[in-house]
């Protein structure tokens, strides 16, 4: 089982069992996943060519890079948060089966607490919800990474999503990066995958745009929360130094984030740990 695999595996655990008090989470051990180096982050696309940017040039062939956090030393880490929709969700939204996909609760605390912070946006989210798309977009503290298209599956088993056909994948991930684009704002070449699911051929699919591939080092499992107290206990337990936390905007599919996220907040200010965008802890430079 992969590592996202074993920590939604703890936070399904975590969230069934419903417990956790969050004052007294340990610190995380350390783990050997070396550094993502600084020459591999690309820099937001508004500060490099313009709204839009161009893929950084890379030996033909080669692969394109998987981030699983940042730099150890210092105290920055950098908090994500994932757009997902599918086109099952799209068909619950208009049978009213669900209220909304966007928390904007969630938001309106980002934004009144000043935290920064990067949306890895699906296609579908985005033409979905542009009213707040725009909203992320003009907000300086925000960028904006993709997140497929459709949040289909890339690889085969992948949390039961339908599995994406490998010819579409590089056209399924430009495609959001051209939704995405007429929004402007701070728009990056991170790319995640549905999942976290990849393999060569993902990898290889995806080899022409230019992206970095961002997976994350600790998953927040908030879709599969019944209180906040599991998604405090799931970060706070795992967060370190240059890590990439994972934590969703959806809502219906993750309904605590908001109640969780002052409190995770709290914690990271009594570790000392600063939120920056994904950009700034990536682009972090060694000393």
């Amino acid at each position: 089982m992969s590592i996202y695999g074993r920590m939604l595996a703890c936070c399904a655990v975590l969230a069934l069992a419903g417990c956790g008090a969050t004052e007294a989470v340990p610190d995380a051990p350390a783990t050997s996943t070396p550094a993502v180096p600084a020459s591999s982050a690309p820099p937001p696309l508004e500060s490099a060519h313009g709204p839009t940017g161009t893929p950084a040039p890379r030996r033909s062939g080669a692969l394109p890079p998987v981030v699983n956090h940042g730099p150890r030393r210092g105290k920055r880490v950098a908090l994500t948060f994932d757009a997902d929709m599918t086109d099952a969700m799209i068909v619950r939204l208009r049978r009213g089966e669900v209220s909304s996909y966007a928390n904007l609760s969630m938001l309106d605390l980002l934004e009144k607490r000043k935290i920064p912070a990067t949306f890895f946006v699906t296609g579908q989210w985005a033409e979905q919800y542009p009213q707040v798309t725009r909203r992320l977009a003009a907000n300086p503290r925000f960028e904006l990474a993709n997140h497929s298209y459709e949040h289909a599956a890339f690889t085969a088993d992948c949390y039961g999503l339908p599995r994406l056909p490998a010819g579409r994948m590089t056209g399924d991930v430009a495609r959001t990066f051209r939704v995405l684009e007429p929004f402007g704002g701070r728009q990056t070449r991170y790319f995640r995958f549905p999942g976290l699911c990849h393999d060569k051929a993902a990898l290889r699919a995806l080899a022409p745009l230019g992206v970095t591939v961002v997976d994350g080092d600790v998953v927040s499992g908030d879709p599969f929360a019944r209180s906040a107290a599991p998604v405090v206990q799931a970060v706070l337990s795992t967060v370190r130094p240059g890590s990439i936390v994972i934590m969703h905007v959806t809502e219906a599919n993750a309904q605590y984030t908001d109640e969780a996220l002052p409190l995770i907040l709290a914690g990271l200010q009594r570790r000392g740990l600063e939120p920056v965008t994904l950009s700034e802890l990536l682009g972090e430079q060694p000393g």
